[in-house]
Formats: structure tokens, C-alpha cells, sequence
């Protein structure tokens, strides 16, 4: 198979004929902050594009009669988006499955309307995503200040590609798209797996349903009757709140501690396996770690209170804290669940850069339930956290998988077989 069959063609060739087909976001003082609404039409913003094609979550909104003022920055199922300033090489596209019938581009965004009888949107996106396709859309850059592209829908308009039949495009954004589908499979089905262990974690150490279902006469739900039988019958008050009978309430720091993390910067880090944390979360790897896994990493500075946890062995940065507990009986598991609903966040000081202060923090108080009660939570939580481990992990192979052969089938260095084009074509 040759090379021959492709064409050489601008972003300007394969926009679509309709009007705003390639488009700025609005200028900032058409979409300040007083415009938005609890509710309404999304604004897609930097955060949305930082997953592996959208991130069809976590929106700010303004009115349909506001999006209808700024249409001409209305993006649409399969428009593709880039951001033109401020975290540049950002590229997403509007799903398939999108929430949102409509959605508006902030003004650190432009949008593409592509040519479907020319182009497949999901190829375009993926040459975007690719080396050459970030080299291209990045190559007029200028550093001075806010990162920013220079004339941007001006770049954007005369960057070339590298054009394959269509029905290769469709063959190409389907074998990449299937690695993203599997991966998207993946998070949400972590996002259940962990929702159903904090249901039973709110369920037994703050609702306290296994002692009101026996103070009723009824069996508690969702448990063996050994399980159950740990359970008491009655509440009682301790420091002035009702807790089940035989149950102490503490405060954090007496059944933890917030170690420091370690500065470790960029240069210094070595290819390796070991997950580095910051206070936003992963932020990269290195080949040795600093803390035994499985762990829990709290946000001290930057990001203040976040609470992530980690399965393996890992390095939390000096913008972190790390948990060690004090007493034997507490499991990590459960101190995790616990400080997720401790409001830490709330606790960060409103300098210029805010920070946890751990001694603060350390007043909240906690329910210590009986040891035997945290390890029978351990045993029915622990399965949850084992599989959400094995699916970010193959998460991590398939998306190594996808990003060596992105750039290859994107240059044609690797040919999609004619048999792959019919199926995908049929």
C-alpha cells in the first residue's frame, strides 16, 4: 500500500460550508463571570478538554437567550475545540454522546465545524492530538506573558494534514476511538465502584442504618448476620452527638498524622513506575517512592485539602501531605472515607497561596468505631478498591497502546487492511 492515495490539505479545505464553521470564542466581556447561571448552556473552558476527548462535566452556564447572543462561538456534536491561550495544546471534541444539545466556547477557545462528506471529525481530532498534529497547531506560539497562539484562527486555518480516503479516516478513528471507548468504560465504571463503597461507608459510620434497621426489629440490609451482629441496638451521647453504643468520637490528630511530602522537582524525576502526587492529584512518575502504598495524600498547599488515594507505593510532593495512622485498629480504607467528608477543603487560609493548616485540621473530630467493625468494612470495600486498581491500570497499557500507534497510523506509516476498511465501512 503507497502513500498515494493521500492528500496534503489546510484546515481551511475541510471546514464545513456553513457559517462560524471555524470561530473564536466570545471576548471576555461578553462572558465575565456576572453572566453565569445555575443552569443552562455549558461553557466549554480548559478543564473540559483535558480528558482523553471531552470532559462532558463540570461547567459553568449561561442562558439560552446569552448563547444565542454569542452564536457565533456555539459549538456542536463533533465540533472540535482548542484552546488558544493560556494551556495551549488543549484539544477536545464534542461526543457523540453528548449531555448538552449546545455548548459555548470560552474565550480562551476557538472551535471547528468540520466537512463531513470531506473529513471525519474523530480523524481530525486525533491528528491534533498526535506529535505532529501538536508541533503544527503550536508552532506559532508566543511565550511573552499568557502563553498564547499568535492570530490563531489565522495559524489554525493554514495548518496542513495529511489526508487519507475517507473511508481510512473512518477506519483510523475507529480503531483509536475503540482504545478512548474502553478507557471511558473504564472511569466510570471506577466512578460506580467508588460511589458504592462511600454508600456503604456513609451507610454504617454516618447514617448509622445497621442500628436503627435492629432498634426496628428488622435484619440489617446488605450484610451476613456476623457482620451484623457487631452492631448494637442503642445510641448513646458522646461529647454531645449520638453515636451507636460502645463508640468513642476523637479527633483527627489523635488517629493521625499529616506527613510532610518531599520537594521533588521535574529534573530530578527518572522514568519509573512510581506515581508522583501533587495537591491537584497525579502529576507525573519516578522511579522510586517515598512512601509505602496503599496510601492516602491530602493537598496542603495550592490545591488545600483534597484527599487521593493512591494503591501502590508513591511520592507525594512537598504540596502534599501523606497519612500515617496512629492507632493500630484504624485502616487506611476507613480514614480515607472519613476524611473525604471532612470538609478539609474549607479549612485552607486565604493567602495568595492557600494552604491546609494541618493543626487545624487536626481538631476536626471522628467517630472510632470498634476494630472489629473497621475490619469487617475493610473486607467489604477492598474488593471495590482492587478493582478499580486493575482497570486504571489497563487503562494506563491501553493508553500506551493508543499514543504509539496514534502517530503512526496518522502518517501512514502504518496502513489501516483493506478487510478493517469494509467492516468499519459496513
Amino acid at each position: 500500500m503507497s502513500l498515494s492515495d493521500w492528500q496534503t490539505v489546510k484546515v481551511d479545505d475541510i471546514k464545513a460550508l456553513t457559517k462560524n464553521a471555524l470561530a473564536m470564542g466570545p471576548f471576555g466581556s461578553n462572558i465575565k463571570s456576572d453572566f453565569f447561571v445555575p443552569d443552562g448552556v455549558p461553557v466549554v473552558r480548559g478543564n473540559n478538554l483535558n480528558a482523553d476527548r471531552f470532559n462532558d462535566n463540570d461547567f459553568v452556564f449561561l442562558t439560552e437567550e446569552k448563547a444565542d447572543e454569542l452564536s457565533s462561538a456555539n459549538a456542536f456534536l463533533d465540533d472540535i475545540v482548542f484552546t488558544h491561550r493560556g494551556t495551549l495544546g488543549q484539544v477536545g471534541i464534542i461526543p457523540k454522546n453528548s449531555k448538552y444539545a449546545r455548548y459555548v466556547v470560552s474565550q480562551s477557545q476557538m472551535k471547528l465545524t468540520c466537512d463531513k462528506k470531506r473529513v471525519d471529525p474523530y480523524f481530525i481530532f486525533y491528528f491534533f492530538r498526535s506529535p505532529i498534529g501538536q508541533h503544527r497547531l503550536l508552532q506559532n506560539t508566543s511565550t511573552t506573558g499568557v502563553p498564547a497562539i499568535s492570530r490563531p484562527l489565522t495559524s489554525l486555518r493554514n495548518i496542513e494534514i495529511p489526508l487519507p480516503p475517507l473511508p481510512e479516516q473512518h477506519a483510523i478513528a475507529h480503531i483509536l476511538g475503540t482504545f478512548d471507548d474502553k478507557i471511558e468504560l473504564n472511569r466510570r465504571m471506577n466512578a460506580t465502584l467508588e460511589a458504592m463503597a462511600r454508600a456503604i461507608f456513609k451507610s454504617w459510620f454516618v447514617d448509622f442504618d445497621p442500628v436503627w434497621a435492629k432498634m426496628e426489629g428488622e435484619e440489617p440490609a446488605g450484610m451476613d448476620a456476623e457482620t451484623a451482629a457487631l452492631f448494637p441496638e442503642v445510641f448513646e451521647e458522646v461529647d454531645g452527638r449520638e453515636v451507636p453504643t460502645g463508640w468513642e468520637i476523637s479527633t483527627i490528630g489523635f488517629v493521625l498524622e499529616l506527613a510532610y511530602g518531599k520537594a521533588l522537582k521535574e529534573s530530578e524525576r527518572l522514568p519509573g513506575q512510581i506515581p508522583i502526587y501533587g495537591s491537584n492529584g497525579q502529576i507525573g512518575w519516578h522511579d522510586e517512592p517515598l512512601v509505602k502504598g496503599p496510601g492516602i495524600i491530602v493537598g496542603r498547599k495550592g490545591n488545600p485539602g483534597t484527599v487521593v488515594w493512591s494503591h501502590t507505593d508513591f511520592f507525594p510532593i512537598d504540596t502534599t501531605f501523606y497519612v500515617t495512622p496512629k492507632m493500630q485498629s484504624m485502616s487506611l480504607p476507613y480514614l480515607y472515607h472519613e476524611l473525604m467528608l471532612q470538609s478539609l477543603p474549607s479549612l485552607g487560609s486565604d493567602s495568595a497561596v492557600p494552604g491546609l493548616n494541618r493543626n487545624i485540621a487536626y481538631m476536626n473530630s471522628i467517630v472510632i468505631p470498634p476494630a472489629e467493625v473497621i475490619k469487617r468494612f475493610d473486607t467489604a470495600v477492598m474488593p471495590l478498591f482492587n478493582l478499580i486498581y486493575l482497570n486504571t491500570m489497563q487503562s494506563r497499557t491501553l493508553a500506551a497502546l493508543r499514543d504509539t500507534l496514534l502517530p503512526r497510523l496518522i502518517s501512514g506509516e502504518i496502513r489501516v487492511p483493506d478487510v478493517m476498511l469494509e467492516a468499519v465501512e459496513t
